[in-house]
Order: structure tokens, then C-alpha cells, then sequence
């Protein structure tokens, strides 16, 4: 199978490997992130026939971290480590876009790989296998990006963002009204996040915001103080 496997990638486009019926399109080699992440890959499955079909996705092996585990995610839903296998439907010629690999990626760098198996309910021993590979980083340490009385503020991470951005941060003043806000080219508001004294990271969230170029703004006692861009990636 693994040489069957190189063969596809030399014959076809890159990112795509293709099935019975169906085909694997837009894999990446790997996915990066960092420690303490939750690593979201999407699993893109194209019904290349004219009907409908169901298809079968199966975790067969998983070479993971202790501290590590892998799942399976609808949207935003993510299901228990120990579902190995995940039924969708795929209607003719399109793509199917929900479906989601996940993992936590626990306390420590390094690669791990999850092989999948994907197969037709009505043609079972036809099937596609695949890995996706996880490549977990430490979080760099992060250069200060403002700097007061009041308040420490350090540079987002990761950036460009996938799914969640962090930013690390220290408020030494209860009389300062801290937040950050991301807006969009056009000056919308597309998020706004406290920063609370006490804490030290704020997680700010873009599963829900569409792919391109953004800016963050952090504002103290309604002021804004510095704005700085940021890069989600879909």
C-alpha cells in the first residue's frame, strides 16, 4: 500500500489521492502546533461519480506522544478518542468539508502520525489509506510589543492562525480597563476579548471567521494604544 501510495503522488497533482469513487483533496504533507494546542486538519473527501455515496473513515494506527490524543471532529462537535470510525455522506461531485482530524497535542515537541483508512460502505474492500503528521513546537518565546506602567503586552501566536490565537500579557493596574479587538480590512468588529488582571493569556477565537488578513487592537480605558495585523489561514 505505501508504495502504491508514493506512486499516486508522483502521478497526481499534490494533495490530492485518490479512491474508489472518491478522492482525498487539499492534504497537506504536515500540520504544525504547539504545545498545548488542539491541532484541527480538515479531511476533504470529492464523490468523483454520479451518486451518492457513504463513506467509511477508520483511525488504524496512531503513533502519539503520552500526553497526546486523536479524535475525530464535526464542525465544531469533537468526539471521544476512542471512536475510531466515522461515517459521513459525500452527494455526486462534491466535496465534503465538515469532516475534521484532530490532536491534542499534549506536553511535548515533536511528530506524531495517524493513519486513516477510508473506504465505501458499498464497496468495502476498496479502500484509500492516508496519514496525517503533526509537527508540535514549543511556544517561542515572544518579543514584548508594548510596554507601560500598566500593562505588558507580547506579540500574537501562532500567526498566521488556523484556529485559535494567543497572546500573552501582564496587568499590574485594576483602575486600567484592558481589551483587545479584531477587525477586519474594512474596520468591522469581528471579535473583542477582556484582558482581565490576574490572568496572563487571552485566547482569541477565528473557527468562525473567514480566511484573510485582520488586525488586532489593544485598548486601555477605551484608548486605542497599537494595532497590529494578523493572518487566518482556513
Amino acid at each position: 500500500m505505501k508504495k502504491l501510495l508514493l506512486m499516486a503522488f508522483l502521478i497526481f497533482p499534490a494533495g490530492l489521492i485518490f479512491g474508489q469513487g472518491f478522492e482525498v483533496v487539499s492534504l497537506q504533507d504536515s500540520y504544525k502546533g504547539l504545545i498545548g494546542e488542539t491541532v484541527r486538519v480538515p479531511i476533504r473527501f470529492k464523490n468523483t461519480t454520479d451518486k451518492t455515496i457513504i463513506l467509511i473513515v477508520r483511525k488504524v494506527t496512531a503513533q502519539l506522544g503520552s500526553t497526546q490524543k486523536s479524535f475525530f471532529c464535526l464542525g465544531n462537535d469533537c468526539f471521544d478518542s476512542k471512536i475510531e470510525d466515522y461515517i459521513i455522506k459525500v452527494e455526486p461531485g462534491q466535496v465534503q468539508a465538515n469532516l475534521q482530524v484532530a490532536l491534542e497535542a499534549g506536553l511535548v515537541p515533536g511528530v506524531s502520525t495517524v493513519r486513516y483508512v477510508a473506504f465505501s460502505k458499498s464497496s468495502p474492500n476498496q479502500t484509500l489509506e492516508f496519514d496525517v503528521n503533526f509537527n508540535v513546537e514549543e511556544n517561542a518565546e515572544k518579543q514584548n510589543i508594548f510596554i507601560s506602567k500598566e500593562i505588558t503586552v507580547k506579540d500574537i501566536y501562532p500567526n498566521p492562525v488556523i484556529e485559535n490565537a494567543y497572546i500573552d500579557y501582564h496587568l499590574t493596574s485594576e483602575r486600567v480597563k484592558a481589551k483587545i479587538v479584531v477587525h477586519n480590512l474594512l474596520g468591522n468588529t469581528v471579535g473583542e476579548y477582556a484582558l482581565p488582571i490576574g490572568e496572563n493569556v487571552v485566547r482569541i477565537k477565528v473557527e468562525d471567521v473567514s480566511a484573510g488578513i485582520y488586525f488586532y487592537t489593544l485598548y486601555l480605558n477605551n484608548e486605542s494604544v497599537f494595532t497590529r495585523k494578523m493572518m487566518i489561514r482556513k
